[in-house]
């Protein structure tokens, strides 16, 4: 039997992407044109004809806006899980501040999807060793777990000595992060996102075989509906090295994309992990 991996779609939109923040001040959000509908759109078309199924870490702010794609979500199949209110991240705010964003998105996106909001992402993965009281307000808020760790050093975030599988906190909370592989004294990113349109997508394969074939683990991989957008606005005024990562290969993501629901079998987060914990 074929092992399951977990698929995560963070939904945002271009404009809200940590590293575009100072071009969009959040004041200002509504005043821009939106994208999201037309590429979460393509991406349930893409995981119903590849018979996929995934877990849409949702922020509260377009839930609120766009109701119709949570229903929609939830009516295919698809687990509604919580991506915080406004995109702030959790290192940049107060335990006060955070568990009150954290909350307001469950509330949001429950009430609107009918469902339990089971599981969290902070947005850049903004949780670590500088701010570990988050887990506890994650917990506190009535989350089961939390996908908001990445074991790789990055100038945004990162968690290197981190277990690298799902693993249970005191509270009772359940951190599952981003899949990477142990290779030559490091750990190499696994789970999507930028890597997945930098490097070729046979690096992406290869890494996802090993943990399936090697470690016999799902693994978990995650991406987000502005990188199937190649037509979204180019923001001038950006520095090189945000150019570079924002807008390389976002024409070649959908096609890799259906290699990769081709080439393994994709579900939940709270089926894949959640459930066999």
């Amino acid at each position: 039997m074929s092992i399951v991996n977990a698929l995560t779609i963070d939904v945002e939109d271009y404009f809200q992407v940590s590293a575009l923040a100072p071009h969009f001040p959040r004041r200002q959000w509504d005043t821009v044109p939106c994208r999201v509908e037309r590429n979460v759109d393509l991406i349930l078309s893409l995981l119903h004809e590849y018979g996929a199924k995934g877990t849409f870490f949702t922020l509260g702010w377009i839930a609120e806006r766009y109701p119709h794609l949570v229903r929609l979500i939830a009516m295919e199949g698809h687990e509604v899980a919580s991506h915080g209110y406004a995109h702030q991240r959790a290192s940049d705010q107060t335990p006060d501040a955070f568990g009150a964003d954290i909350r307001l998105a469950k509330s949001v996106l429950e009430d609107i999807a009918g469902t339990e909001v089971k599981g969290y992402r902070a947005p850049s993965f903004s949780i670590g060793e500088s701010n570990p009281w988050a887990h506890d307000r994650i917990a506190e808020a009535g989350y089961l777990y939390s996908s908001s760790v990445y074991l790789v050093k990055h100038d945004h975030y990162g968690v290197p000595n981190a277990p690298r599988f799902p693993y249970r906190l005191e509270s009772g909370l359940i951190e599952m992060p981003i899949t990477t592989v142990r290779y030559l004294g490091r750990n190499l990113p696994a789970g999507g996102g930028g890597y997945f349109r930098l490097l070729p997508y046979s690096a992406s394969r290869w890494l996802i075989r090993r943990v399936n074939e090697q470690e016999r683990r799902s693994a978990m991989f995650y991406f987000h509906p502005w990188e199937v957008d190649p037509g979204q606005p180019v923001v001038q005024g950006t520095t090189l090295k945000t150019r570079f990562r924002h807008y390389v290969n976002l024409s070649r993501t959908e096609g890799r994309l259906r290699q990769l629901m081709s080439d393994f079998s994709w579900g939940r987060m709270d089926e894949v992990f959640l459930d066999a914990a």
